[in-house]
């Protein structure tokens, strides 16, 4: 039994998801192998063969890989899918567009969001939007599965001497082709990474509230910033600071939630932080029942005075 870890990288590092999935796969049983598709990608190849816990790194290079087109690298995956029993993807946008790709066409049930290894063949999920776990069991062949990050502590990076072995690369499918990208630069740390977040909801009533009243509070603390769907939707963020079931899942050591009611949706994204703190004026907002610290107070004092106290 062999497992196989579909790597997060951006062709010169590591991304921080793939520690967190090669623990799910160390769960599984056997060895753990690592796929690092794309081009010149050696340096995150060397960085996956120092990874705790890994037995071999699997480098696919190749120009078909340089922008990680979701058709070319399901078939590298698919190139070498025979000889393994379990397929991981982490369950980011880049995993989810690829893994029902690969369990599609190996006609394998793709076990999405899995925060829990309880056998090689039995693993638990949330459904409902977190408000219950489903336990699924599999018979498949070879199991492809997407495992949510804030389920699993990260690997150690460093303490592995992994071999790196080098397999062919697959031509391009034809299928899909880069045309450019726009990437959001930020000083800040990445949300779903960063080990503090700040964010904020409805309640701050306009963009240039959001800004004055949280972001002061994210510098102070060095902290990432999310927002509830509402405010996004109402544009007071944008789309990629939303925290929640339709945005991004977050697992810090301190989540801080001003002005959020803690709607269901916004729950499923947020609730395994470490330490909650809310702050809202309704005092039976449901963001209470899962907070570990609540201030129900009006958020355009207690935020500033809380920054200020730092």
């Amino acid at each position: 039994m062999t497992v196989l870890v579909i790597a997060e990288h951006d062709h010169a590092s590591l991304k921080p998801a793939t520690l967190n999935t090669v623990t799910a796969a160390r769960g599984c049983g056997g060895d753990v192998h690592v796929l690092v598709a794309g081009a010149d990608a050696g340096q995150a190849a060397q960085a996956a063969a120092q990874i705790a816990g890994v037995a071999k790194v699997l480098v696919a290079d190749g120009p078909a890989l340089a922008h990680d087109l979701a058709e070319n690298v399901a078939a590298q995956v698919l190139a070498l899918a025979g000889g393994y029993s379990h397929i991981l993807f982490a369950a980011t946008p880049a995993g989810k567009n690829v893994a029902p790709r690969v369990a599609a066409r190996l006609d394998v049930a793709q076990i999405s969001d899995v925060t829990r290894v309880d056998a090689p063949d039995t693993f638990e999920r949330p459904i409902y939007a977190g408000n219950a776990i489903a336990i699924v069991q599999s018979a498949d062949k070879i199991k492809v599965l997407t495992v949510r990050t804030t389920g699993f502590d990260p690997a150690p990076a460093a303490g592995g001497s992994a071999p790196v072995e080098n397999v062919a690369a697959v031509a391009d499918s034809g299928k899909s082709a880069f045309v450019g990208s726009e990437v959001a630069k930020s000083d800040r740390p990445e949300l779903t990474a960063a080990k503090i977040v700040v964010s904020g909801g409805r309640a701050l009533g306009s963009s240039e509230k959001f800004k004055e009243v949280m972001i002061p509070l994210a510098d102070k603390l060095g902290a990432a910033v999310g927002a509830s769907r509402a405010a996004v939707d109402a544009g007071y963020a944008p789309n990629d600071w939303q925290v929640g079931q339709t945005g991004k899942i977050v697992a810090p050591q301190l989540y801080v939630a001003a002005g959020i009611s803690g709607a269901i949706q916004h729950l499923a994204g947020m609730k395994d932080s470490k330490v909650i703190v809310a702050i809202n004026k309704d005092e039976e907002a449901p963001i209470f029942s899962v907070a570990d610290f609540g201030l129900v107070a009006d958020l355009f004092q207690a935020v500033p005075e809380l920054t200020k106290a730092l």
